[in-house]
């Protein structure tokens, strides 16, 4: 099954996780060094980030959310259930750290602390993503499919071009 929300056979939304799961890491790292010392910068750096993660979260969700409206198979759809669920907790986790950030002092540790909980978070849905992916092969084409396409492609023939 290919994904429906994908450009050329390559589905969007793994594509686009890469943003939230990124900044979402640097602003950990952002908070290590606000609490290390490091001062100011590295915590509006950190909110930006956050910010950042938050908006591409949403975003990867669009494709993710035409993807898991295709699966029809029971225990696939359970699985994309838990991912979908747990990624909107993490959405929350992050948008509750940035207001937070809003209304607590610099030195305050609740920052690093939800970003650290709102990482463990995405590494729950990141194994399910990966479950549903490269162990039952959502979104995959199977390599027999791929090698059936690349022998009719072989066997049409090739257009001459013209020269000048």
């Amino acid at each position: 099954m290919s994904s429906p929300a994908s450009v050329k056979n390559h589905p969007l939304h793994p594509m686009l996780v890469a943003l939230p799961i990124g900044l979402w890491t640097f602003a950990f790292v952002c908070d290590v060094a606000t609490v290390m010392g490091r001062g100011d910068p590295w915590s509006t750096v950190g909110t930006y980030a956050i910010a950042g993660g938050i908006i591409g979260a949403l975003l990867a969700a669009v494709p993710g959310f035409i993807d898991y409206l295709s699966i029809d198979e029971k225990e696939m759809k359970k699985t994309a259930t838990t991912h979908l669920l747990l990624a909107l907790g993490a959405v929350a986790v992050f948008a509750l750290n940035f207001w937070m950030r809003q209304r607590l002092p610099q030195t305050s540790l609740v920052p690093l602390s939800l970003s650290a909980v709102g990482l463990l978070i995405l590494g729950g849905v990141g194994w399910l993503g990966g479950e549903m992916v490269y162990v039952k092969g959502m979104a995959v084409q199977a390599v027999e499919e791929l090698a059936k396409e690349s022998a009719r492609k072989e066997k049409q023939p090739a257009r001459m071009k013209r020269a000048g």
